[in-house]
């Protein structure tokens, strides 16, 4: 008998260190909290536009730090980021003097890429649109990371999609406060809080890609290898 329960006390021990956070389902009502929309910018999608079942990941509350806007630090790949809005927006810039990009007559480059590394928010994406800018100019619609070159836009899942998920992965992996509300989204439909096209590439849609990652978090710790 003294053996069954020692088994007992052994498996739900095992089970502590294999489970993940538990998860509440009562979620903060200020998720849904209507916001006024005068003077609110175009592109924003408001928290009380979600429908049932659903959450906007508004940057209005802490759900905002699932935004690649949102300073949340990581290293990845041995170099270090501000955010995943300033990593995004760095592998539209020349790699160093050598790249092609840094050599092109008549462009003007007011941001090294390690700078725009450590941007974040619209500052990154700011420095982003010169980047794109630049693109348009030389003709090109590849970025580049560790001197590979990729499709900027494709159409379907490619290297920079792979790129961006495992950032997205780094973030939640080295910010616990991420992961924490990431989790407590629970099984809600995440929703963007802008406005996106048709057409959009797979990596822009970053919200299915939280709920892959947080399905993966939800999963038993042992069974996620």
């Amino acid at each position: 008998m003294r053996s069954v329960c020692l088994t007992f006390i052994f498996a739900l021990a095992l089970c502590a260190c294999t489970s993940p956070p538990p998860v509440s389902k009562s979620y903060p009502a200020q998720w849904w909290k209507p916001v006024s929309k005068e003077g609110a910018p175009s592109w924003e999608i408001f928290p009380q536009e979600a429908k049932p079942g659903e959450v906007i990941l508004s940057k209005r509350n802490e759900l905002g730090l699932l935004s690649n806007f949102a300073p949340t630090p990581f290293i990845f790949r041995g170099h270090h980021y501000a955010s995943l809005e300033g990593f995004w927006q760095a592998m539209k810039f020349p790699e160093n003097a050598q790249d092609e990009r840094a050599k092109f007559p008549g462009l003007e480059w007011p941001y090294t890429r390690a700078q725009v590394e450590q941007l974040s928010s619209f500052a990154a994406k700011k420095a982003g649109d010169i980047g794109e800018t630049n693109m348009k100019a030389m003709g090109i619609t590849w970025v580049s990371y560790e001197g590979q070159k990729m499709d900027y836009r494709p159409a379907v899942p490619a290297e920079h999609y792979r790129l961006i998920v495992e950032a997205m992965r780094e973030k939640v992996r080295q910010n616990p406060e991420v992961q924490k509300v990431l989790l407590a989204t629970g099984n809600l439909i995440l929703k963007p809080d802008h406005h996106q096209g048709p057409n959009d590439p797979p990596e822009w849609r970053y919200f299915e890609t939280w709920m892959q990652i947080r399905s993966e978090l939800q999963k038993p710790w042992k069974n996620r290898d």
